[in-house]
């Protein structure tokens, strides 16, 4: 069953917005867009606290693991804490601050992540910025068709989409779930294709032993890598939420283990809506969130000291009218931006996220998702998570809006690029060639220079209304789906070897032999 999307005025011709399509037509890319690059982030991080600010949250975290206490329900991580000094009672576990700062010190403030294409490999920390496709939704949408559950091929389709766009850095999650997939066998078909169908880092869900264990081994096979290769520095990694407030569950803390023990890095993200499950304060969210996030990060260090590790931000307001989670507003920018800061306290990577509550590819989409990458941009984060394709406050993954997003990530890589004074930007010559009464477009100067002087948009349309009027007047989803389709029909898989795919198959069939993941289903 499908719903339909309202499309903005009548259905109008495909196809004939801006010069792309006449550079298809003489074998040309689909678009044109700028090459892989991991961009660096040139500016001073917002930082709306000031240091003692700072050190009141921190204190704050601190006296929430030492008087309070954070529930850890996986058993295990139970005695490890406990044999490093942390106060267990039942289930609570209570950080003395000394032991808490002495774990985080041990977390690298920069590492690699290396997929099975080493040009892809990822530098986290410092002032890189890193980001990743939607994640984990259970449907998806297009114009064509509306709103519907994800399945297999929309799972594939979204994969090709985040191996096209260069701005893309890492296949995360899921783009999709793939209902259409059995559970106990759904991570082994959808590593496979993320596997073969792109080379960049891939993700393991902490849902289970098996599917992480699953994960690990598939992208050992896929890197062609030896168990000590493997082991040696950073393939893949995971992300856990904490299951707010002051609780990790067990499948997570146990993901997080099974990729310390080998020397693979975990984001903790805690989930903290101001209003219900954190104080509804952002800086008392803030602060809650911070507490989760470091109480986690604190047992990697127990079970491998120097693991790789980040803390993520996913703290933002609910409507007090109806209790839905809103995204991209002032409050989860300074949100964003104080967490930012305590990361840089803590020393340790940051992750964000480019996110809405919109429930169409519209105006209300792109501005919320443009304040969410705004509060990415100005907070310092190193990895952003949803950073294309995301609606519906996570509940879908939109065809459309993945190529709008791209297009705003490949705006924000232009404003990264530096700038550069000197005698030949300054343009000194050029201005006294032309003096108070010519133009600047025939000089030399210009000439030199116009083919890449400025950012070049992929989806936006610059004519003048007329032009736009007469060549169809396409609204900017309309373009953004025929963008996709022409994307997918000219997409090829990147290269892998013929004897390692053979492997990933033969792995994946015996897994499937031995019944998968077990399941409550």
């Amino acid at each position: 069953m499908t719903e339909t999307i309202d499309k903005p005025q009548k259905r109008v011709r495909r196809g004939r917005g801006g010069g792309r399509e006449g550079n298809r037509r003489r074998g040309g890319p689909v678009i044109d867009q700028q090459p892989w690059r991991i961009p660096v982030n040139p500016d001073r991080p917002t930082e709306p606290v000031d240091a003692d600010d700072v050190a009141k949250i921190h204190d704050a975290a601190m006296r929430i693991l030492e008087e309070i206490g954070i529930e850890f329900l996986n058993h295990d991580s139970l005695k490890i804490l406990k044999a490093h000094g942390a106060t267990v009672n039942g289930e609570n576990v209570r950080m003395g601050r000394d032991m808490v700062m002495e774990k985080i010190a041990l977390v690298p403030s920069t590492f690699t992540l290396t997929p099975r294409n080493r040009e892809h490999r990822l530098e986290v920390g410092g002032k890189h910025i890193l980001f990743g496709n939607v994640s984990s939704p259970p449907n998806c949408s297009d114009l064509d068709t509306g709103r519907r559950t994800g399945t297999f091929e929309d799972y594939k389709n979204f994969i090709r989409l985040t191996q096209y766009f260069n701005c893309i850095h890492f296949a995360g999650g899921y783009p999709v779930e793939p209902m259409d997939i059995h559970p106990s066998v759904r991570h082994l078909d959808c590593l496979y294709e993320k596997l073969v169908l792109t080379d960049k880092v891939v993700h393991a869900y902490s849902l289970g032993a098996e599917r992480v264990e699953d994960v690990m081994e598939m992208t050992r096979i896929a890197g062609g890598l030896s168990h000590d290769e493997f082991d040696a520095s950073p393939r893949m990694y995971t992300n856990i939420n904490s299951t707010s407030p002051l609780k990790h569950d067990v499948p997570m803390l146990d993901g997080l283990m099974r990729l310390a023990k080998r020397g693979q890095p975990t984001i903790v993200t805690p989930f903290t809506l101001a209003g219900a499950m954190a104080p509804v304060t952002m800086v008392g969210a803030v602060t809650q969130s911070l507490a989760e996030g470091l109480a986690a990060i604190v047992l990697a260090q127990c079970v491998n000291p120097g693991c790789p590790a980040a803390i993520g931000t996913f703290t933002s307001n609910v409507d007090m009218k109806t209790g839905a989670p809103a995204f991209g507003t002032p409050d989860y920018v300074r949100a964003t931006q104080i967490t930012g800061q305590m990361a840089r306290f803590y020393d340790i990577p940051m992750r964000s996220s480019g996110v809405c509550a919109a429930n169409i590819p519209d105006g209300q989409a792109m501005w919320e998702y443009m304040f969410s990458m705004w509060a990415s941009i100005t907070s310092g984060t190193n990895i952003v998570y949803h950073a294309a394709g995301w609606l519906e406050g996570g509940l879908c993954a939109s065809y459309e809006k993945f190529v709008m997003d791209c297009e705003v990530l490949q705006m924000f890589q232009s404003y990264f690029q530096p700038t550069v004074v000197d005698e030949d930007t300054l343009g000194l010559d050029a201005i006294r060639e032309v003096g108070p009464h010519g133009h600047f477009f025939g000089i030399q100067h210009t000439q030199d220079r116009y083919e890449t002087a400025f950012h070049s948009p992929f989806l936006s349309d610059w004519n003048n209304y007329e032009n736009w009027r007469d060549r169809g007047g396409i609204w900017t989803a309309e373009r953004a789906n025929a963008m996709w389709k022409q994307i997918l029909d000219e997409f090829t898989p990147p290269p892998m070897d013929q004897a390692i795919q053979e492997e990933l198959q033969a792995f994946v069939a015996k897994r499937k032999e031995e019944g998968g993941a077990p399941t409550d289903f």
